[in-house]
C-alpha cells in the first residue's frame, strides 16, 4: 500500500512538472511581428563635466522585431546635443547605433538632454537620455567622469596638456577644456 502510494505521489509531481517545464516554454515572448527597437542602455550617465567640456557616447540597439527596422529622425531637447545614427536599414536579429554629441558650453548644473528616436518600429518612437552635471571651471578638481563603473583600468585612456583633458573609455570619449 505504501508503496502504490508512494508510486501515485511520484508520477503526479513528474506530471506537474512536465506541465510547469511546457508552460514556460509556451509563454516565452515571440519576436514582435515588424520591427522592434531594442537598446542595451536606454538612459547613460556621464557623471560631471566642466561647463565648457563635451561628452560623446555611442548608444546600441538591436532590431528584435521580424521586418527591417528603419530610423527616420532623431529629435533633440536642446541644440546643444548633436546625433548621429545608422542610416541603412537594420535587419532583423542585427545591432546599430546611436551616437549622441553634447557640448556643456553654457549649460549649468544637472542635464537631462532626452533622444527621441523616430522609427517604422510597432511600438512607435522611443527615447534615450544623457544625464549628468555640468559644474563650473573653477570645480575643475571636482569634475571626474563617471566612467570606470563597467570598464577595467586597462581600457581607460587619458590625455591631458594642462587646458584640454580627453578620456576614452571602450567606445565612450568625454572632453573637457580648461578656460
Amino acid at each position: 500500500m505504501k508503496k502504490t502510494l508512494l508510486l501515485a505521489l511520484s508520477l503526479t509531481a513528474a506530471a506537474y512538472t512536465a506541465q510547469a517545464q511546457t508552460t514556460a516554454t509556451a509563454t516565452k515572448a515571440p519576436a514582435t511581428a515588424g520591427p522592434a527597437i531594442t537598446f542595451e542602455e536606454s538612459k547613460y550617465d556621464f557623471g560631471s563635466v566642466v561647463q565648457g567640456g563635451t561628452v560623446d557616447h555611442t548608444f546600441k540597439f538591436k532590431n528584435t522585431g521580424t521586418a527591417p527596422l528603419i530610423i527616420s529622425n532623431i529629435g533633440v531637447s536642446c541644440g546643444c546635443t548633436t546625433p548621429e545614427w545608422t542610416k541603412a536599414p537594420v535587419a532583423p536579429g542585427k545591432t546599430g547605433t546611436i551616437s549622441a554629441h553634447f557640448n556643456s558650453a553654457g549649460k549649468m548644473g544637472m542635464q537631462n538632454k532626452v533622444l527621441t528616436i523616430e522609427s517604422n518600429a510597432t511600438a512607435g518612437s522611443t527615447t534615450v537620455s544623457l544625464v549628468g552635471e555640468v559644474k563650473e571651471a573653477s570645480a575643475t578638481a571636482n569634475a571626474t567622469p563617471a566612467m570606470t563603473t563597467t570598464t577595467t583600468a586597462g581600457d581607460a585612456k587619458v590625455k591631458s596638456d594642462g587646458k584640454k583633458t580627453k578620456e576614452k573609455v571602450g567606445d565612450t570619449k568625454v572632453k573637457a577644456k580648461t578656460k
